[in-house]
């Protein structure tokens, strides 16, 4: 491992190089970063998965850049021409920008105009005017390269083509490149147009546009970039050209040939508009663009985290109704284990319009089977269902709520291979109403089943690179599935997979296992299952709970590599396992305060020491148990109830660059602009909220024809 990368992650990351060092050495054994992060704090030095996923991130990119380098200085000594000034050049680059400008004047070039005058022989020629002789007589010595049969019929020919060459020599230059492309970041100006300025469309603000580059938002970028993709803008970045020429002028001309200059000039010139400008608005539009992607996957990933960690809504039996019109709105009965228990189908809203008899169908459902909440989907015509439930509420005997549930992703689930396999006798609506259902019971186990880009709580999710953004989300589900843990007896498949170390075709084995040989007793079992071996195991064993088991200690998060030092714990405190059960250790941390002298006498590390300890006090615990809980309802707002001056609860559902969106219970969620989301002073919303934050708000503006709520959340005391 090269030590310039070390030092540059332990730079970047604010950590020690001996931390780097520990934490590239386990993820090069295979170990996955949530069982890092979890079971190696004594190596990390509790570095936690965020800062871990960063490294593991940026180690690729480091290594890639090495490896490319080591290819690039394999190519120039090939050719003969690598120098130790080159190859320090080289070795010193830290991006990949960076490398390829040095690269550019080696690298095997398509047929130019440089190369077809070299190919006339004029590099000479292209030498002479730039050695810039005060007694060359340029015209007089462009004259020696005429010659028809390779097409150079005079002097003027024989120049043209010499400046072909210096132009491109000029723009093979690094150090010119790296001047220019930080100039024109610096002072340059992003400029979008309207092709059509009659056209209408949502890109309307960017048809005469233009911002800094080095301060334009990633919203912004992802939106005009997605404008010029369909045509509707025209975009480009403008500069002070005069000043780039000058520049130029100033670091070739020496001014001691008038003739030379003012052919020096002309190909400069060249080379700037026709090589240098194109490639570095181009590499500057990339870069800005990965900017705003990278910006843009970070919010995706902290909204999503957030909306998997949402408590669930435990013990209750849910009717889940995904609301539509023409085809009515489909109901799934489930029981508080997620179990479906009835289907139907109800025609309450247009065209149909048949209210009093879904009402006395949904109550049916409601008292046959103490239904005491109803999941209802954000989608189409949710709106007109949930004027209906609050009727049925009304009506109902026993106490009944109802919560609006985020559906993005329903459908994509309903009609996929996973949902067949799952409920091979439900139709697609079916399927669709149970997902809703369940995801107020457990929105983790149910949403992993869906593709994390179909969540919908991003921005521009579908204009950026989309391994990268599918990997990032993959990480991010796999932290939360791990966070919490799983049981290990009752978990599907689909949530397995995201547990550290088990693959797609490990998850499979473990219900097939579970399926033949009945219910997990203790995890050793779990090394009976097919292609779960000792690595497999080291890495997921942890986070497979086991409730009831043979073992205590399997229903908690404590590894079993650390049993033994956890029973010692125990036996010194004059206590056992079964205490675990019966949930007499919720002194121990007052009891075992001096974790350093212990965790010596256990032979383990303190970091571990205390983790078990607190797993002991609260075995089991579920992180989302501190999250915020969703509103349950039972009656309803609609649009025109709203007045400037209201005050209402409401839920945050998505975080994006400039605002936070809430819903305030009346179908169109009101928009918080960045500014009015808190009085101090925030870089972006998520310094102060999160998706599923329960907030008060206070509404400024209602405009029902633009269907636009405008919210604050500075609210005077």
């Amino acid at each position: 491992m090269s030590d310039s990368i070390i030092k540059t992650l332990a730079s970047e990351l604010n950590i020690k190089t001996s931390q780097v060092e520990a934490t590239i050495k386990l993820i090069d054994e295979g170990n996955t970063i949530p069982f890092i992060a979890r079971y190696r704090k004594e190596v990390t030095g509790s570095l936690n998965d965020e800062v871990l996923r960063t490294l593991d991130e940026r180690l690729t990119y480091l290594r890639n850049l090495e490896d490319r380098k080591g290819q690039i200085l394999n190519i120039i000594e090939e050719q003969g021409k690598l120098t130790d000034e080159l190859k320090a050049k080289i070795e010193a680059a830290n991006t990949m920008v960076a490398l390829e400008d040095l690269y550019l004047p080696y690298r095997p070039k398509k047929r130019t105009r440089a190369t077809i005058a070299k190919e006339k022989g004029l590099e000479p020629l292209a030498e002479a005017i730039l050695e810039q002789d005060k007694n060359l007589n340029v015209t007089e010595k462009a004259s020696e390269y005429i010659n028809e049969e390779k097409e150079v019929a005079n002097a003027e020919d024989a120049i043209a083509g010499a400046k072909d060459i210096i132009a491109e020599t000029v723009s093979d230059n690094a150090t010119y490149r790296e001047y220019i492309r930080k100039f024109t970041f610096n002072n340059g100006s992003l400029v979008s147009t309207a092709k059509d300025s009659e056209e209408e469309s949502v890109y309307e603000m960017y048809y005469n546009f233009e911002e800094p580059v080095k301060k334009i938002a990633g919203h912004r970028i992802l939106a005009i970039n997605r404008g010029e993709k369909e045509k509707i803008l025209s975009v480009k970045i403008t500069v002070d050209e005069e000043s780039i020429l000058n520049y130029l002028n100033k670091m070739i001309c020496k001014s001691t040939n008038s003739e030379c200059e003012a052919i020096l000039s002309d190909a400069i010139a060249d080379s700037y508009k026709r090589l240098i400008s194109p490639a570095i608005e181009r590499d500057i539009r990339n870069e800005l663009t990965e900017t705003a992607e990278d910006g843009a996957i970070k919010v995706f990933g902290k909204n999503l985290t957030q909306l998997l960690m949402q408590p669930p809504i435990a013990n209750q039996v849910v009717l889940g109704w995904d609301p539509a019109f023409r085809t009515g709105c489909k109901l799934a009965v489930v029981d508080a284990t997620g179990k479906v228990l009835d289907t139907k189908v109800i025609f309450p809203t247009a065209p149909q319009n048949k209210v009093e008899e879904s009402k006395k169908e949904v109550l049916k459902l409601i008292d046959k089977y103490n239904i005491s909440l109803i999941s209802v989907g954000n989608g189409t015509a949710s709106r007109e269902s949930e004027m209906v439930i609050v009727d049925i509420i009304k009506e109902c005997k026993s106490k009944v709520s109802y919560v609006i549930t985020n559906e993005a992703g329903a459908s994509v689930y309903s009609a996929s291979k996973l949902a067949t396999e799952e409920f091979p006798d439900l139709n697609v609506g079916e399927r669709s109403a149970t997902s809703i259902a369940r995801r107020v019971q457990d929105p983790l186990a149910e949403l992993v089943k869906i593709d994390p880009k179909s969540i919908g709580v991003g921005q521009y999710q579908h204009d950026m690179n989309q391994k990268k953004l599918s990997e990032a989300l993959t990480g991010v589900v796999e932290d939360c599935v791990n966070k919490v843990g799983v049981d290990l007896n009752t978990a599907s498949a689909s949530l397995l997979e995201y547990i550290s170390g088990v693959s797609k075709a490990i998850a499979k084995n473990i219900v097939k296992y579970r399926e033949e040989n009945g219910k997990f007793t203790n995890r050793k079992q779990l090394l009976k299952v097919e292609k779960l071996g000792p690595k497999a195991f080291l890495q997921c064993a942890g986070f497979m709970r086991i409730a009831d088991g043979d073992n205590p200690l399997d229903a908690t998060s404590v590894h079993p590599e650390s049993y033994e030092a956890a029973n010692n714990l125990l036996k010194k405190l004059g206590l056992n396992a079964e205490d675990i059960k019966s949930g007499n250790l919720v002194g121990l941390s007052l009891m075992a305060k001096d974790t350093k002298k212990l965790s010596d006498e256990l032979g383990i590390g303190e970091p571990t020491l205390k983790d078990i300890i607190s797993e002991l006090e609260k075995p089991g615990r579920d992180p989302r148990d501190e999250m915020p809980k969703p509103i349950l309802k039972t009656d309803v707002l609609e649009m025109k109830d709203l007045a400037p001056g209201m005050i209402l609860k409401g839920t945050v559902r998505n975080v994006i660059d400039f605002g936070v969106f809430v819903d305030i219970g009346v179908h169109q969620d009101g928009l918080v602009h960045i500014s009015q989301i808190t009085d101090r002073y925030i870089k972006h919303p998520l310094d102060a909220v999160s998706v599923g934050d329960i907030v008060d708000v206070q509404v400024m503006s209602v405009d029902i024809a633009k269907k636009r709520i405008q919210l604050t959340m500075r609210i005077p005391k």
